[in-house]
């Protein structure tokens, strides 16, 4: 692997997120925003790394005897593509040699992160697991042998139902990791679908000043089904995630803090105290 392809710093870090092999724990949970890392580490029992460059900031350390690294991606789909690659690297590749590892390892990814509900029964301040994505970037486009990885049948349905305009991109589907998906889930969460956006106003159907081609997006995503099931939310990052996890051989979830509704047009009271409780949850899950 050439140098232009395989960055690293004049330490030997993975460039982006500037870490070394040694300082990546096998369990890693996302967070978009930096500062939203260390609400995460504050309950380690011990931080033994902690890095940043960029936007990408990261805390490995222990909870519960379980050894995690929390990693700020910024926000949306082309951040992930950094990421999870940088990730990948760092436990398959030999950074001396730049040569694929022969034996491949694969890390747990849990993404924590807020969303907005696109029904009104997921009510603000709710907590949605993601059993799917519905990617509307283009990232997962620009790999091979996606076949296997996405749900066909679903993202057609989803194109037919919406009216997509191609110009805008091709929706993809992909799923949740099983194992994960379980581990994760409980009374006190919602299995949902999860949409991934690549913008915040205009592709989340926001108008401020500038106007929209479909103006009716929103209510097109609030009543699609298929197989009586129905969107939950919106965000930036899950289906990449998703694509990504499966495509190099990890496993990902997502969950994600109900901070708005939609379709009330409600804001969470107190977004931080609900994103700390779902901090809280999912540490607990993991220690698990």
């Amino acid at each position: 692997m050439q140098p232009s392809e395989l960055i690293l710093t004049p330490e030997g870090k993975i460039y982006h997120l500037d870490l070394a092999p040694s300082q990546l724990a096998p369990t890693i949970i996302t967070v978009g925003d930096p500062g939203r890392v260390q609400m995460v580490s504050k309950y380690f029992d011990t931080i033994e790394t902690t890095a940043q460059h960029r936007e990408f900031k990261t805390h490995t350390g222990t909870y519960k005897g379980k050894r995690i690294s929390v990693i700020s991606t910024g926000i949306g789909p082309d951040n992930i593509d950094i990421v999870f690659n940088e990730l990948d690297a760092l436990v398959n590749i030999d950074f001396e040699k730049r040569q694929v590892n022969r034996k491949l390892t694969s890390l747990d990814i849990i993404r924590i992160g807020t969303s907005g509900g696109l029904t009104p029964e997921i009510e603000v301040d709710s907590f949605v697991v993601s059993a799917l994505g519905i990617g509307l970037d283009n990232v997962m486009h620009y790999y091979d042998k996606t076949d296997k990885i996405f749900n066909r049948d679903f993202a057609q349905s989803f194109i037919d139902h919406t009216q997509w305009n191609p110009d805008n991109s091709v929706p993809y589907a992909v799923e949740a990791d099983k194992g994960l998906l379980k581990k994760l889930t409980s009374g006190k969460t919602i299995q949902g679908i999860t949409i991934t956006n690549v913008g915040f106003y205009g592709p989340q159907g926001r108008i401020l000043r500038a106007k929209l081609k479909d103006e009716n997006l929103n209510e097109k995503l609030t009543s699609f089904r298929y197989k009586r099931k129905k969107i939950t939310n919106l965000e930036m990052e899950t289906a990449t995630m998703y694509g990504m996890a499966k495509l190099l051989g990890h496993r990902a979830v997502s969950m994600n803090a109900i901070v708005a509704n939609r379709t009330s047009g409600s804001f969470s009271e107190n977004a931080s105290k609900t994103i700390d409780a779902l901090i809280q949850y999912t540490l607990e899950k993991i220690a698990k």
